[in-house]
């Protein structure tokens, strides 16, 4: 790999990792700006023109999304998949890893989280999509409105978490799903984790 990193090269490089890990779309030039505070896009362009320079990332002028992250393996683990939940109808989880995916190391992984494969499309409206992986955090209480993943009746969802005076919504972000309506004590029902990242790759590497 190229030259070292400026402090502040290293932390641009951060955030387009992260945004590229959360939401699978790298940033544009605004956001990147607005992030760290420049209100002249062309400090972000320099910055971006080194990174291109010193091999970390590729550019395509013509498009508003175009950064292309071109790091080496070492910046990437592998990390286990622990099974598949719902963004649909009801799945079951597997107690054992069914896959692995590598990471990027700067994604988040607080103590005891896990990775689940997302499975089918209740939750596109919030790109949430078939395939992603969902980095779980057990040690959270949810709040209402963030996205949890959930047993019930021994099969696993991840939703939008609304906690009411008797029961609790699971909702969908799809109109062609229904929201989940149990009551609070729910003997079948169990909170699993908060969702607090979601990792999409955009193409396996040719090997």
């Amino acid at each position: 790999m190229a030259k070292e990193l400026t402090e502040i090269q290293k932390k641009i490089l951060e955030f387009l990792i992260e945004q590229k890990t959360r939401l699978g779309i790298p940033p544009t030039l605004a956001e990147i700006a607005k992030f760290f505070g420049y209100k002249n896009r062309a400090t972000v362009q320099q910055h971006l023109q080194a990174l291109e320079r010193k091999g970390f990332i590729k550019k395509n002028k013509k498009l508003s999304r175009s950064i292309e992250l071109t790091l080496e393996d070492k910046f990437f683990i592998p990390r286990p998949v622990l099974g598949e939940v719902a963004a649909g109808n009801p799945l079951i989880i597997y107690p054992d890893a069914i896959d692995t995916v590598e990471l990027p190391t700067i994604a988040r992984m607080p103590k005891d989280s896990f990775l689940l494969k997302v499975k089918g499309d209740s939750l596109k409206d919030a790109y949430i999509f078939s395939g992603d992986i969902v980095i779980v955090n057990p040690n959270l209480e949810p709040k209402n409105g963030q996205f949890v993943i959930a047993i019930l009746d021994d099969a696993a969802v991840v939703k939008r978490f609304f906690k009411k005076r008797s029961e609790i919504e699971l909702v969908s972000e799809n109109p062609e799903y229904k929201p989940i309506v149990i009551p609070k004590n729910h003997p079948a029902f169990k909170l699993v984790g908060i969702v607090i990242g979601v990792y999409r790759s955009m193409g396996k590497k040719a090997g």
